[in-house]
């Protein structure tokens, strides 16, 4: 399982053919299937496999992971609510007033069970497994934006493919900084929580 040609057969089926495969219309209760024995998978790799460990790794920086998450929050805030405001601005913030109990419950639930095993699939598993096989680490990052990016083409949705790539280099640049699962979906909860909150959730499958 540790072969260059296994590995690269194995990234293939994960990280391109399933995620367009979910992009076809075929039965919702298949594609859960798929994805729930594709994340089995992952996790036996990471734990059986690669050897894994599962923890908070001792020097973290919070202090800097902080100010810096909130420096580009407040950048990605002011960009998304001129976005709103501009195509849609009855949609501005429209969640967060109006249905407040729904806005708290979408951030749990998109936290918890969205956000964490995305990060433990592109960033954790992508970064244990394939590191190996780049050399250059700029090209390694944008791979992994590229099918972070890809991973979201079942929306179906220009503005959300786009997105994710931008955000999948600024995560993948915290977990080559950190090492840490936890640090970077605190991020990735972050910006996606604000996605939701400023009135862009219709576009990620959560009401606007």
């Amino acid at each position: 399982m540790n072969t260059t040609i296994y590995k690269g057969i194995e990234f293939l089926i994960i990280f391109i053919l399933l995620p367009v495969s979910f992009a076809i219309d075929y039965s919702i209760k298949l594609k859960m299937g798929i994805g729930i024995i594709g994340f089995i998978y992952i996790i036996y790799v990471l734990l059986w496999v690669e050897e894994k460990q599962f923890k908070m790794a001792p020097n973290l920086k919070w202090c800097i992971f902080w100010k810096q998450t909130i420096f580009k929050l407040a950048v990605i805030a002011i960009l998304t609510t001129l976005f709103v405001w501009l195509t849609d601005s009855k949609l501005l913030f429209d969640i967060l007033i109006n249905k407040p109990k729904l806005w708290l419950f979408i951030l749990f639930v998109y936290s918890f069970f969205s956000v964490y095993p995305q990060e433990i699939i592109y960033r954790t598993f992508y970064f244990q497994r394939y590191k190996g096989l780049f050399k250059n680490e700029v090209l390694f990052i944008f791979v992994n934006a590229i099918i972070f990016s890809l991973g979201h083409i079942f929306f179906k949705n220009s503005l959300v493919v786009v997105l994710t790539f931008f955000g999948g280099v600024l995560f993948a640049i915290t977990y080559k900084n950190t090492q840490s699962t936890l640090l970077v979906s605190l991020e990735h909860a972050v910006y996606g929580c604000w996605l939701f909150t400023v009135g862009m959730g219709g576009m990620l499958g959560f009401p606007a």
